[in-house]
């Protein structure tokens, strides 16, 4: 069964939309029918279609089904369901019909007529790459083949849901700066471009010899109250240029080798890539994944490609029979604390209790670092904006005060 959304018109002439299943589209409509509702359009829910085959609109729709709070949610939920003992499709269901969105509804009703048509979970998961990552869907076919789902949904739910927590926190931080940033730049452009020019035309009318400071302040205003388009055009002209040149796989791959030596961002870099490659690592093989098939997916979540072909060389050492340790020390870009406690983990024979405990404590030194950064920041902001108003006050107070000189 598939889930298909409709529009409907009830009884009383108002417009119904939601999703319902059906074998086709005809099924569906017959059964609105029998509920007293007018069938206007009824179409496969577009998260069906989500083979790589569909239009770009479509797989656009298809990544955004599912928020990261949603994801969350979504996980809690199921863990919490399972775990009271419902069936997997009665828990779909469940999470379906109380869903307030109609494409999260649609999606997870595709999921559980994939269930019910005697697929498993897992794969049933796996015809939306775009909404579930495969350490999502290799946890959950870990958990199936073990018969413990509703434990191994209960670990991947706290995953879930800190990585969410982490995410919304580092942005949440950066908020304040970026919008004192912005508000700094409209400011400075609003005098430049608006106030600079009205006060320009009383010195012009003096003849005096201005200052070096009130010189540029002139040319810089009428540069960018005739220009601002140039401007705008290059700073966009730039960032697209900068877009481009990171989808070379080349040039992209020199630049994440370059970052990781960076001197701040760098080690926000490295500690970002660590943290996430070791909470994957760590629910994989807690879930009964083998270690070289849970490095291997674990590799695909590190977003610097130069780190991960590296890390794709430690899966190679480690299936030669090579110890973990040794491989991610082979790779290398990974704090020496982390391949202690790596190690430390092999030698007792609870390595992923381990790569949890140092995925946390990554977590948080990536977000002390971000905190610290955020506060120097602010206050650089504050000064950066001040002493650029100070400059255009000077640069306008001066031959005032000149000109005062003059007429005493």
């Amino acid at each position: 069964m598939a889930a298909f959304e409709y529009t409907a018109i009830d009884k009383d002439g108002r417009q119904r939309k939601g999703v319902l299943e059906g074998d086709s589209s005809r099924q569906v409509r017959q059964a609105l029918r029998e509920r007293d509702l007018m069938p206007m359009a009824v179409e496969p829910a577009a998260g069906r279609r989500d083979n790589g085959t569909s239009s770009p609109g479509l797989r656009l729709a298809v990544r955004r089904a599912m928020s990261p709070l949603e994801m969350a949610l979504f996980t809690r939920q199921l863990s919490t369901l399972i775990a009271a003992g419902l069936p997997v499709e009665e828990s779909l269901h469940t999470i379906a019909r109380q869903a307030d969105k109609r494409r999260l509804s649609a999606l997870v009703m595709n999921v559980r007529g994939k269930v019910m048509e005697g697929h498993s979970l897992a794969a049933a998961l796996a015809d939306y790459p775009g909404v579930f990552a495969p350490m999502y869907r290799s946890t959950v076919a870990a958990g199936e083949q073990s018969g413990y789902l509703h434990a191994v949904l209960d670990n991947l739910a706290e995953h879930t849901e800190q990585t969410f927590e982490s995410t919304r926190n580092v942005q949440m931080a950066l908020f304040y700066p970026v919008m004192l940033f912005v508000v700094s730049v409209i400011i400075i452009a609003g005098l430049m471009i608006y106030v600079v020019p009205d006060i320009v035309d009383v010195f012009a009318d003096t003849g005096q010899e201005l200052p070096l400071l009130t010189t540029l302040l002139i040319a810089t205003s009428d540069f960018l109250r005739l220009y601002w388009w140039l401007v705008l055009g290059a700073a966009a002209t730039m960032y697209l240029l900068a877009r481009w040149l990171l989808t070379r796989p080349e040039i992209r791959l020199r630049w994440h080798h370059r970052l990781l030596s960076m001197p701040v961002f760098g080690k926000m870099s490295r500690g970002a890539n660590a943290s996430r490659y070791a909470s994957t690592l760590a629910i994989l093989t807690g879930s009964g994944v083998a270690l070289v098939d849970a490095m291997r997916i674990a590799t695909e979540t590190v977003t610097n490609n130069w780190l991960k072909l590296r890390l794709a060389d430690a899966v190679q050492r480690v299936s030669e029979g090579d110890s973990l340790r040794r491989g991610l020390e082979v790779a290398g870009h990974f704090p020496p604390m982390f391949l202690h406690m790596v190690a430390s983990g092999e030698a007792s024979g609870e390595l992923d209790a381990m790569l949890a405990k140092v995925a946390h404590y990554q977590q948080q030194e990536l977000t002390r670092q971000v905190t610290t950064l955020v506060q120097l920041f602010q206050p650089l902001m504050l000064l950066l904006m001040a002493g650029m108003v100070l400059a255009i006050v000077l640069a306008i107070l001066v031959p005032i005060l000149g000109m005062n000189q003059l007429v005493a």
